[in-house]
């Protein structure tokens, strides 16, 4: 029997035996030994190979029959099936699963417009100069390329059939460059876009914006800390990973380019401006040098855009308050938002006339009912020096319409309007933080034009094609997303647009391509559909079992503080890793860690955080390491599961150093959501 089998049956034996132990006799059991023992079979389950979700519902319904037949034999069956349906239909009804097939659907078209073989050749020849460079460029070109697609197995499979070969030809070890890829091809599931974070979110009730503001850092950290490990182990062992000979890191400069360098020198700018100036622009049209010289100036370009951006933002004045007189009051009118004031009493105006001088008045009672007020007495002009109906005092006489008295703006109001002091906003001036920025800026720019050569330019230019559309389109999700401009869903469709973008620009987009990209996204979304079914019709057999409640209850007899309980957590779900994938693990145990965390007073996004870094180990952990079959699958002959395994080891102890630097360093996850939005 293979090894992974035994492995496999062993550790199923452990579960078993371990149920046995631990639950009473069946006389004795309760509806939550029930629900303990459904969860040991699902799992059990699992690792026979049934499918998950399947498992997850025929699981699920069995038990709820269970639990209903219980309380009331004869309509167990009935609410079984109403929670079913239930169940499915609020599933149907999360808004948040829309963005699953949209983020998926972007990462098969980024995979099919073949910029990963562009993209990783770029980066070696850039990182050409750091130890260990062709690790360090399958790094960052799995980071950035799962991060696009947020696909693991697309990115070790092409990563191995085009990153793999390459090392092995320039003498990296087998198990360095095995766990290179494996690990950068994980690290799609943490750095958002991440569907991972998404299907917690869902399960947990964590808002996916925060989640994606939380874990950006984090996942950068991780990318760090392995790049920093491989430059580590090329400095220490040169051996293991062995510096590019020069000829590996050279680069053809086309015949125009060519030709100016030997006629001008290496260096890109000082040649381009001496060739546009010089005599018949020594050979090269002028439309080609102007062009490269476009490009040379790219930069320094993007650099003064973002300065004098800053600079605005620095020194953008205040906004104007305009302060009113105290003589002008709004009316609470249909026109107090104009300038019509009611003028102050002393100063004359508009008044009610006294009623003892005449005016409109209520006829007597004595006289009878509604009668016409006589005309001596009843509506009368009141003469203008008894303070009645009067010009304001330095108004002008204003001509009546005939057909109704009309309320004419007091020239006092607008001699106390001109009067009043404005407030003048004054520019602010920027501060001595941002001139140090750009003096830093300049002189970074002096030395970048200074050591660029034209095979530099050239390297710079494979970049522009590879590099920054990558990093734009995926800049466009996570910013819209983080900055609040769109929902996770909304972000989704802006990121498939820009997929089929990507891949019309590369001479990718077809029919083929799209039916493909739709079938398999199809595929991937019911799949994970499916799981959220399952998980949800499980977790509630769960807790109505009363499985949920013994283990609450078995927690807080622990009496644990939220320091242990964190790391309890966390081992388990470490341990869940080596037989379980991530889905699995956050469909099935999320639901019964995420009521305990309100006792220990733990933020579920900060535990989420924790668990997307942990659940990276999901994929690194034998038996059930798929990133280690998707690398075999396209390796060599020679290259074993063994050596694959002990080269993914090593990465698997740097995420658990990246574990414990998130939870005694919180603020890496934590300081960007609760900054843009507490």
């Amino acid at each position: 029997m293979r090894k992974e089998l035994r492995f496999g049956f062993g550790l199923m034996a452990i579960i078993i035996t371990a149920t046995a132990i631990l639950m009473p006799a069946p006389s004795e059991w309760t509806g939550g030994h029930l629900g303990l023992l459904m969860l040991a079979l699902v799992v059990v389950a699992i690792m026979l190979g049934f499918p998950t979700a399947f498992t997850l519902m025929g699981m699920g319904v069995l038990f709820s029959w269970l639990a209903y037949r219980m309380q009331n034999p004869d309509i167990a069956t009935q609410q079984t099936l109403d929670l079913m349906v239930q169940r499915a239909f609020s599933v149907m009804t999360n808004d948040v699963l829309i963005s699953i097939p949209l983020f998926v659907f972007m990462g098969y078209l980024v995979e099919r417009a073949n910029l990963i073989e562009k993209l990783f050749k770029s980066l070696h020849l850039a990182m050409a100069r750091l130890p260990g460079s062709l690790a360090v460029a399958t790094l960052v070109t799995c980071a950035i390329f799962a991060t696009a697609t947020g696909i693991v197995g697309a990115v070790v499979t092409l990563m191995g059939l085009l990153a793999l070969p390459a090392m092995l030809r320039a003498g990296y070890d087998v198990r360095l460059s095995a766990g290179v890829i494996t690990a950068g091809g994980c690290l799609g599931i943490l750095i958002p876009p991440s569907v991972m974070l998404i299907v917690y979110g869902a399960t947990a009730g964590v808002s996916v914006v925060k989640l994606y503001a939380g874990a950006f850092f984090p996942g950068l950290m991780l990318a760090a800390l392995y790049m920093a490990y491989v430059i580590l182990v090329a400095k220490l062992r040169p051996d293991m990973a062995p510096p590019l000979p020069d000829a590996e890191r050279h680069v053809e400069l086309p015949p125009s380019t060519a030709g100016v360098a030997k006629q001008y020198g290496q260096r890109a700018l000082p040649a381009l401006l001496a060739a546009l100036k010089g005599p018949r622009n020594a050979g090269v049209a002028t439309g080609t040098i102007l062009r490269q010289l476009l490009v040379t100036l790219l930069p320094l370009i993007a650099v003064a855009v973002a300065l004098l951006s800053i600079h605005g933002n620095l020194t953008k004045a205040d906004a104007v308050a305009d302060v009113l007189p105290d003589s002008l009051q709004s009316f609470d009118s249909d026109y107090s938002g104009g300038d019509l004031a009611e003028p102050p009493a002393d100063a004359g105006g508009l008044q009610e006339p006294p009623a003892d001088e005449g005016g409109l008045q209520e006829p007597p009672a004595d006289e009878g009912g509604l009668q016409e007020p006589p005309a001596a007495d009843g509506l009368a002009e009141p003469p203008s020096t008894g303070g009645d109906l009067a010009e304001p005092p330095g108004a002008e006489p204003t001509v009546a319409e005939p057909a109704a008295p009309s309320l004419a703006e007091p020239a006092a109001a607008e001699a106390a309007a001109a009067a009043a002091p404005a407030e003048v906003a004054e520019a602010k001036s920027a501060p001595r933080g941002f001139w140090i920025a750009v003096a830093v800026c300049a002189v970074l720019m002096l030395a970048y034009y200074a050591m660029l050569s034209f095979e530099r330019l050239e390297i710079f230019k494979m970049l522009l094609s590879s590099f920054f559309p990558l990093a734009i389109l995926i800049l466009a999700v996570l910013g819209t997303i983080v900055f609040g401009l769109a929902t996770p869903t909304e972000a989704a469709a802006i990121g498939a647009f820009g997929g089929a973008l990507l891949a019309a620009a590369y001479g990718q987009l077809n029919f083929g391509v799209v039916k493909e990209s739709v079938f398999l996204t199809a595929k991937t979304s019911a799949m994970v559909c499916w799981l959220f079914v399952g998980s949800a019709i499980f977790s509630a057999a769960f807790a109505l079992l009363g499985g949920q409640e013994l283990v609450e209850k078995f927690v807080l007899d622990l009496d644990l503080t939220p320091i242990q309980f964190m790391i309890l957590a966390q081992f388990i779900i470490f341990v869940l890793g080596w037989p379980l994938e991530w889905t699995e693990i956050i469909v099935i145990f999320m639901p019964i860690f995420i009521p305990l965390l309100a006792h220990f007073n733990i933020d579920p996004l900060f535990f989420g955080l924790l668990v997307a870094i942990n659940l990276q180990t999901a994929f690194l952990s034998p038996p059930v390491a798929m990133s280690a079959f998707y690398l075999k699958g396209v390796a060599p002959p020679h290259v074993t599961l063994n050596q694959i395994f002990a080269g993914m080891l090593p990465f698997m102890g740097i995420q658990v150093i990246a574990l414990i630097l998130l939870y005694l360093f919180p603020g890496i996850g934590m300081w960007l959501p609760n900054y843009l939005y507490n």
